[in-house]
């Protein structure tokens, strides 16, 4: 008698039965449960090495396998003690979410169900649940009806999609046939001197060159001057070089700066440039009401970049890229191949996502988007948005009223740059040294900060000086953990000044 595929069915690590399963899943669930009741008691930072960290992680190449078990206590003993905790309220480095539970449940759905979207044909649930989630950031942002967009990996990516969009539109097949050398003159990109570097390397990548980024000054607020850009345009355009795209920024990540971005959007249309921008930190701000007249002109973008594992509390990865024509953008991505010859007739069914982007394979992060969103709802995201910005404002006015430290940049969004300064300096004359030892003072500073492990802030080049920074990107942070941190930091010089 033939056995029915149940009935030959073997119980192993690769194919484990049902029970096995639910027991894994039972027991990172509830360490993921401890975890989240846990993490404002932990110490932000470990305290190991690298050399340590090898020593208790190295063994010989596994030609056995091991229980699952002895994998979750690794994880718990060495891996989770051994890790940054992004999480904890008081982690203010860099631009960095504390993730969600229910988008770490809808990860494990994702990767359990394995779809790969490189077209609706691979994957047609998800693929449309893709479309879905996109519409809703479309409409978040204010975006008209026939704008679409994908997922990336992360903002650099977007950016660098954003970028190759802008360089076929301008150039056409010819650069995409014969390469950055077939074009009669250099390509000139005009961004900031507070954008991303993730832009200059995507300039780089795509033969642009560095050298062709031209980066435009600041205002006082770490704006971007308008004049200052239109003057760059005219001389490019003198000396025989071609103008074609013009990032702006919707909130810088060293000081949280909002570009004028309608008065970009206009200079961009005068004079045909792609206007991107770059909104991967502070886009999804625009759903804070007290924010949102910042963002009055990021609609007449012809491409947004967003990390929706920033801002709206996503784990990574989980970057987006919306286009205000999609094609106008389809062009520079459009391959044809044996392999992905499309044979459906109806339009939704025939849509393809590398014709957009240049990824194949594509991880189903639409899921957790969708499920966060429809969780929580966008009412609860604006408000934990707008609680962020009013703690790195309250942060703001106590650096004001304290007579030890000081803003060397306005509050930006959620980002504070300020520094610690002795009361013997408050009231007199700084000269260069006397700057140059509070530099290096303020650095300690932030190291000693780190390691205590109560409070974590990151570092910030501000017009010259050293700055301690500081990013409120957590739903769990309140007003009283900013007061906290400056403790911290108090205890920290004096600690570095023993």
């Amino acid at each position: 008698m033939t056995a029915t595929p149940a009935e030959s069915r073997v119980d192993s690590a690769l194919d484990p039965s049902g029970a096995r399963i639910r027991d894994m899943g039972t027991a990172a669930v509830e360490w993921a449960a401890a975890y989240a009741e846990s993490i404002r008691d932990l110490p932000i930072t470990p305290r190991t090495s690298a050399a340590e960290l090898k020593q208790r992680l190295t063994e010989p190449l596994p030609v056995d396998g091991r229980d699952f078990a002895d994998l979750l206590d690794v994880f718990r003993e060495v891996i989770v003690p051994g890790s940054r905790h992004n999480g904890h309220p008081r982690f203010f480095g860099y631009v960095s979410a504390p993730g969600t539970a229910v988008a770490a449940v809808a990860d494990f759905l994702a990767s359990a169900l394995n779809a790969n979207l490189p077209a609706w044909r691979s994957a047609p649930a998800p693929t449309e649940l893709e479309h879905l989630t996109i519409g809703w950031i479309k409409e978040a942002l204010g975006c008209d009806p026939s704008a679409g967009g994908l997922f990336t990996s992360g903002g650099s990516m977007a950016n660098f999609t954003a970028l190759a969009a802008a360089r076929h539109r301008h150039c056409g097949d010819t650069v995409a046939m014969h390469g950055a050398s077939a074009h009669p003159a250099p390509l000139r990109v005009y961004v900031s001197t507070e954008t991303h570097h993730s832009v200059h390397k995507a300039a780089a990548l795509l033969g642009i060159g560095r050298a062709n980024v031209r980066e435009i000054p600041v205002d006082a607020r770490f704006r971007m001057d308008v004049d200052a850009l239109v003057q760059a345009i005219e001389q490019d355009r003198a000396a025989g070089a071609e103008p074609f795209c013009v990032v702006a920024n919707a909130g810088t990540v060293v000081t949280g700066a909002v570009d004028p971005l309608r008065e970009i959007a206009g200079v961009a249309r005068r004079y045909g440039l792609w206007m991107h921008v770059d909104g991967c930190y502070g886009g999804f701000a625009r759903l804070a009401p007290s924010a949102r007249s910042l963002f009055e002109g990021v609609a007449e973008a012809d491409s947004i970049a967003l990390d929706p594992h920033k801002w709206l509390y996503l784990p990574a990865d989980c970057g987006c890229l919306i286009y205000r024509d999609p094609e106008a953008a389809r062009a520079a991505f459009r391959l044809d191949a044996d392999y992905t010859r499309v044979t459906e007739t109806e339009s939704a069914e025939a849509f393809a996502f590398w014709d957009y982007g240049p990824d194949l394979s594509r991880r189903f992060r639409a899921l957790k988007v969708w499920m966060l969103l429809a969780h929580a709802g966008f009412r609860a995201m604006g408000e934990a948005i707008e609680a962020n910005l009013d703690c790195a404002r309250h942060l703001g006015e106590l650096v004001d009223a304290s007579d030890d430290f000081e803003l060397v940049a306005p509050v930006g969004l959620s980002i504070v740059c300020f520094r610690y300064l002795p009361r013997a300096l408050r009231d007199e004359p700084r000269s260069e040294s006397d700057e140059q030892r509070l530099d290096r003072l303020n650095e300690r500073i932030m190291v000693a900060l780190q390691q205590a492990g109560s409070s974590y802030l990151s570092n910030a080049s501000v017009n010259g000086r050293f700055a301690l920074r500081g990013c409120v990107l957590n739903y769990r942070t309140t007003r009283r953990d900013m007061e906290i941190l400056l403790d911290d930091v108090r205890r920290a010089a004096e600690k570095v000044s023993d």
